[in-house]
């Protein structure tokens, strides 16, 4: 397996190593399972009314009824999918292991190879697209791709961030009024207020890693996190910082890792990780409330269904939780 200095997504992978590339220049689509939905997710979002999950073995998994039956996708590769981005009910793009780029024009059922690049030994992290032309693919050592012709190719973009050491770039979102941003290993944070064409260094709130990042529905704000429980909230799209303190209905501070977030429909913002942590946000992240799930499996994705109730993925693959993140009370 590739190791990637602590990037969350392949931490989850300790015991599993990507699927072998077909040498022969025979398609290997990924491997039919009655238990895809049970097996390791790396991340979920909403097509539409459609939920879309991806995750190993190149499994894409999609629900039209909010999680709770899944049908698998035909998707020409089995190697590990890390991210997924879609920009309307039927557009699409998910990327892996060997900076694979892939793509679905019907909602996520059939999926076509845009782009990769097996002489990098590396994944793409996470996906982003402005619309069905512009898109940006971040991931290790510094990979940094753009499209603006709908994924037809990809050009290299990275010498456009001042990241001379080549480190891991794991995340990348859009924040409300402000432009893109990027975060990645050793305290690494990158903003564009041009959706890309220039970037700009941020001066970091702490040197560690951080795993992901999400913007909030008010404009310039950024929640940024990582390792052992570190989050961070700017309302100026990054020149300042203020640290959120995390504790459980013990009091206990939140000492694991965070690997993804999302602004949910209703406005809320979540974020989840290590050791079953569901943060829950009802005020653009100015405080969160904790919830260490009872199973303790590692999750790296969240969105939501239309109650409210959380949908999860990670080790263990697709879980439905309450709006704080604890286990559904049983139907009466």
């Amino acid at each position: 397996m590739l190791s990637l200095c602590g990037t969350f997504s392949l931490l989850l992978l300790a015991a599993s190593a990507p699927a072998q590339a077909a040498t022969d220049g025979q398609t290997r689509y990924s491997i039919e399972s009655a238990k895809a939905a049970s097996n390791l997710l790396l991340d979920i979002t909403q097509a539409g009314d459609r939920i879309v999950a991806a995750g190993d073995r190149g499994h894409i998994l999609y629900s039209d009824d909010e999680g709770t039956s899944w049908t698998q996708a035909k998707v020409p590769t089995r190697q590990l999918l890390t991210a997924i981005d879609f920009v309307d009910e039927k557009h699409g793009w998910a990327v892996g292991h060997d900076a694979l780029v892939l793509a679905t024009a019907d909602g996520g059922e059939s999926w076509a190879v845009q782009y990769e690049e097996r002489e990098r030994e590396a994944p793409l992290l996470d996906v982003w697209f402005e619309d069905t032309q512009h898109g940006i693919a971040v991931g290790a050592y510094g990979a940094l791709i753009e499209t603006i012709d709908g994924g037809q190719s990809w050009d290299d973009i990275s010498e456009r961030l001042d990241n001379e050491d080549g480190f891991h770039l794991n995340a990348i979102t859009h924040i409300e009024g402000s432009g893109l941003f990027v975060v990645g290993e050793m305290g690494g944070m990158f903003r564009s207020a041009d959706m890309g064409e220039t970037w700009e260094r941020v001066e970091s709130p702490y040197n560690g890693s951080f795993f992901g990042v999400v913007g909030g529905s008010e404009p310039g704000v950024v929640i940024a996190f990582g390792l052992r429980g570190h989050l961070f909230r700017s309302t100026d799209f990054g020149d300042s910082w203020q640290a959120i303190e995390l504790r459980n209905g013990n009091g206990q501070a939140l000492e694991s890792g965070l690997a993804d977030g999302s602004l949910l429909r209703d406005g809320r913002i979540a974020v989840v990780g290590h050791g079953g942590a569901v943060l829950t946000s009802d005020d653009q992240g100015r405080s969160f409330k904790l919830v260490n799930r009872p199973d303790r499996r590692s999750l790296s994705g969240v969105t939501s269904d239309s109650q409210g109730n959380l949908i999860l993925v990670g080790q263990g693959g697709v879980r439905i939780a309450s709006p704080s993140g604890a286990d559904l009370a049983p139907k009466q």
